[in-house]
């Protein structure tokens, strides 16, 4: 088709996870719900960390990571499908579509090397403890976070150029619920095979060498546990673990679920529902995971909790007493 002949869209529309009203009052309540728990529960997990001095090691603070990028990734997709869930029209500007890919690519990228890097991080604490302060510095960690940032700022950078290049000049109509790369590459009208190089390879190169991080970091770590000959050593180590491998299990597997099938295998409403699941819920199970199955952080949080309570019932006492006090001038001065 011809560019002079290409209508120019200024808007797409989205078309959501419904297009019944009743249900999607009903969506809004439930992802209203699963948002405002995934940015308290996340931001409590940064302020526990940050606050509790236990908490300031190199796996606390790739966790605080993590938590931040939570609600990044959580927060580029969910107050404009919150928004699209009461408005009968779901259109969103082209410049936001390219603003929300951009946000989505990135902090999904964070999300998925994070979690390779913390594998590395009890790789290094189980099977090297006597070199761990010294392997896993404050410098060191800094950099690897910022290694991470920087890699997916780049990445997502290049792939939003190359789709907003793209010409849409049959439909503006996106049957998604957020402006995702796929979606935007089937119903472009331009020659997509330099973005899907760029993704399918960025995507296999990254996400392989990720799990087999993961998969490397943790065939070592669970060796070194087997060795152990205290059985308390060995609950330790596999209970400092297991929330992580919880973690990871789910965010990997919707993502080989999701960008590792054959092309015949895909449906859009599977695919939809897929990415409800990684782009909102698992935001929201991260923090829970870690903060339930972690005994350091359940300490950390009893422990801030206890402190609250004694502080809020010695200020009750001291006013209390005080008012005692004050009564008791009062009537020796009548």
């Amino acid at each position: 088709m011809a560019i002079e002949n290409c209508t120019v869209f200024t808007d797409f529309i989205l078309l959501g996870l419904s297009s019944k009203q009743d249900v999607q009052q009903g969506l809004f309540v439930l992802f209203l719900l699963v948002y405002g728990i995934t940015v308290i529960a996340n931001l409590a997990m940064m302020l526990l960390i940050r606050k509790d001095p236990q908490l300031h090691t190199p796996m606390y603070y790739f966790l605080s990571n993590l938590s931040f990028s939570d609600i990044c990734y959580s927060s580029s997709i969910s107050p404009k499908m919150l928004a699209d869930f009461l408005s009968k029209q779901k259109k969103i500007k082209y410049s936001l579509c390219a603003v929300q890919m951009f946000f989505f690519g990135t902090f999904a990228d964070v999300e998925c090397v994070m979690l390779s890097v913390m594998a590395y991080d009890r790789y290094v604490a189980i099977c090297n403890p006597l070199l761990y302060t010294s392997i896993m510095s404050g410098r060191v960690c800094t950099q690897l976070v910022a290694i991470v940032y920087i890699q997916s700022l780049v990445y997502s950078a290049i792939v939003t150029y190359y789709t907003i290049r793209l010409s849409f000049c049959t439909s503006n109509i996106i049957n998604h619920f957020f402006c995702d790369f796929p979606p935007l590459l089937a119903l472009s009208t331009s020659d997509t095979t330099i973005n899907e190089i760029v993704m399918c390879t960025y995507s296999s190169c990254v996400l392989g060498f990720n799990i087999v991080t993961v998969f490397l970091s943790y065939k070592y770590i669970i060796n070194t546990i087997l060795r152990m000959k205290s059985a308390k050593g060995r609950h330790k180590a596999f209970s400092t673990c297991a929330s992580h491998l919880t973690a990871v299990a789910m965010f990997y597997g919707t993502l080989l679920f999701m960008y590792f099938r054959s092309s015949s295998s895909h449906s859009m409403d599977t695919d939809k529902v897929a990415s409800v699941f990684y782009t909102v819920v698992i935001p929201m199970l991260n923090p829970l995971i870690y903060s339930l199955r972690n005994k350091d952080v359940k300490d950390a949080l009893k422990k801030a909790v206890g402190t609250k309570l004694c502080s809020d019932g010695s200020r009750v006492f001291t006013q209390s007493v005080y008012l005692k006090i004050l009564r008791a001038k009062f009537q020796v001065f009548l």
